[in-house]
């Protein structure tokens, strides 16, 4: 059995512990919290696992690398503190494991990343023996495994395009609802999701990733954004009422530009309710589906509906991309230490989880 620890216990921490502990080569051995208050809980608490797993949550992180982990899920954030999110994962690779993590975009195309990150990981990897792959949870294998794959079914392409299409009004999330992504702010608002630049900081590396599994060369990559007001005062179950006239749909693009046309493209289409921006694509029924669509000959398209226990498909969607790097680990603990992207790391089939269930309620 491989020795894993989770790092964090949020949204992707939770589902973290569940992944780790339903995969059969793998045993949950410690578990990182920052916040004083989890000190001491249960991991099966802190994963909604309705159960006892025998391992309490720590804030000594020290403590937990000295025990010598094979492998570490890092799902702390590192949206808004992205230099301490790499300081952690690099004291985690110097320590000797592998870590998978959604944390860095900047490494979702590692071989393109910026030098001076992608120096101080092979520097850790040195060090220590470990190694990293990132992928991301929108999820990350929506924007780069499964359009390459399905990309090889087609005779011609003209495009390739990646959406996610969601309804957040059931989407307990209201920090980032609200405040990054601006749902339910006055249009003048600026959130900070849709600023110039941070789209292509986020899904920049997977069009490059892309387009480098294409043999294409890109000529740039550009932005479109554009945001629509509710024509009526709604009133969601999770996170209360979003005004009229307030922001209440999103669409924006990160386009991979090939020969001056956009070819590989990656959407988001974003609602707080399904009567705002009704022209805009919308998910085949309930809340959310991610889809590829390769225009070309023939045009392909695949949806994919992935929903927790509770019906929720946008923390359905963040599980399947936990699934993505927590059934990884086996396979970089045989490969040789080093800095991996989705080209170099297999999906593999569920060996041995078949008919097998963690109990529970998703959280």
């Amino acid at each position: 059995m491989i020795s894993a620890v989770v790092w964090g216990t949020g949204n992707v921490g939770r589902l973290s512990i569940r992944a780790v502990e339903a995969h059969p080569a793998l045993k949950l051995t410690g578990v990182i919290v920052h916040d004083p208050g989890k000190d001491g809980r249960d991991a099966g608490d802190l994963g909604g696992l309705g159960r006892r797993l025998g391992v309490a949550a720590t804030t000594e992180i020290d403590a937990v690398l000295a025990t010598g982990p094979q492998a570490v899920v890092y799902a702390a954030s590192g949206d808004i503190r992205p230099d301490d999110a790499l300081a952690d994962i690099l004291r985690a690779i110097r320590a000797g494991a592998v870590v998978v993590t959604p944390a860095l975009y900047a490494l979702y195309d590692q071989r393109n990343a910026p030098p001076e990150m992608r120096e101080a990981v092979l520097d850790a990897v040195a060090e220590g023996g470990g190694s990293l792959f990132v992928s991301g949870v929108d999820p990350g294998w929506g924007n780069d495994v499964l359009p390459l794959l399905i990309s090889g079914l087609g005779g011609t392409i003209d495009v390739i395009r990646c959406q996610e299409i969601f309804d957040y009004s059931t989407y307990d999330q209201p920090d980032s609802v609200r405040y990054l992504v601006g749902m339910g702010q006055p249009m003048d608002y600026e959130p900070p999701m849709l600023a110039a630049t941070v789209p292509t900081m986020v899904w920049g590396g997977q069009i490059r990733l892309m387009a480098r599994a294409l043999g294409v060369d890109l000529d740039e990559i550009r932005e479109t954004v554009d945001r629509l007001p509710l024509d009526a005062t709604v009133t969601t179950t999770s996170m209360g009422d979003f005004e009229k006239g307030t922001q209440g749909a999103v669409r924006f693009e990160v386009q991979g530009i090939v020969e001056g046309e956009p070819r590989i493209v990656i959407e988001h289409v974003t609602r707080i309710h399904p009567s705002c921006a009704p022209d805009w694509p919308s998910p085949p029924d309930g809340d959310g589906a991610h889809r590829v669509v390769i225009e070309g000959d023939p045009r392909i398209e695949v949806t994919v509906e992935a929903t927790d226990e509770e019906g929720n498909r946008a923390a359905g969607g963040n599980a399947t991309a936990v699934g993505r790097l927590v059934g990884a680990v086996d396979w970089l603990v045989d490969a040789e230490p080093g800095l991996y992207d989705a080209l170099d790391v297999p999906l593999r089939p569920a060996v041995g989880k078949l008919g097998k269930t963690t109990g529970g309620t998703a959280p």
